[in-house]
């Protein structure tokens, strides 16, 4: 699983949240911790840049939140992003700095790390996505499973027990998910990969490639 650990895909200068990540292996071990987190470091952030809307809401000044946009804490809105009309923002959301959280997007329980966008028609949930990652519209995050077991990340005859029964995904940075993709829980797409159109992901997908078709084994390296 060295592959999934977080130095292998994130860069930990690009989010608010590094010190969340600093001391951990793997990226869904922030998962239980993003609430309180939140909590702690929002009344540190400058005043100057930021602004604690609601209790436990803090909105960059330079954040565009359309009207009908609705943000619940706790909830962090980085510099520069912009929260589309009916976004849904459910709590416990770190939203990096030049993020875009599309209409009709929802939001819970994750890290979006600077750059992100989820412009269209996205459900992210318990998961994390990396630096400047991108979810082309209408593709989702699963993030239970149908029988509601506790999620397994599975590495072709690895296995890790993540001890969650809540678990999307995790993209690494500069991750691109094709539309009307379906992200199975458990899912990690690992740095520079690119997920077809129309895909159904579970397991773990290695860095610089580009998922096809699993059935078919058609994972192929960027690079021959």
């Amino acid at each position: 699983m060295e592959q999934c650990k977080i130095q292998n895909n994130y860069s930990l200068d690009q989010t608010i949240a590094g010190e969340l990540f600093s001391e951990k292996d793997y990226p869904w071990e922030v998962l239980s911790e993003i609430h309180d987190f939140i909590l702690k470091i929002g009344p540190t952030l400058s005043k100057e840049i930021y602004e604690e809307k609601e209790e436990g809401i803090w909105i960059a000044k330079s954040a565009k939140i359309y009207d009908t946009a609705r943000i619940y804490g706790p909830a962090i809105i980085g510099e520069n992003t912009e929260v589309r009309p009916s976004a849904f923002i459910r709590g416990n959301a770190i939203v990096g700095n030049d993020c875009v959280v599309g209409n009709s997007t929802e939001l819970k329980n994750v890290v979006l790390f600077n750059h992100v966008q989820v412009p269209h028609y996205n459900y992210v949930g318990d998961s994390v996505l990396g630096y400047f990652s991108h979810m082309g519209a209408g593709s989702i995050t699963s993030n239970v499973k149908s029988d509601k077991t506790l999620v397994v990340v599975k590495d072709g005859k690895e296995e890790i027990a993540t001890g969650l029964k809540k678990f999307g995904a995790m993209l690494g940075d500069h991750v691109e998910v094709g539309c009307n993709s379906v992200l199975n829980p458990g899912t990690v797409i690992c740095h520079d990969t690119n997920i077809y159109p129309v895909s159904m992901v579970r397991g773990v997908v290695p860095a610089e490639s580009i998922y096809k078709n699993k059935a078919i084994a058609e994972i192929v390296p960027k690079k021959a």
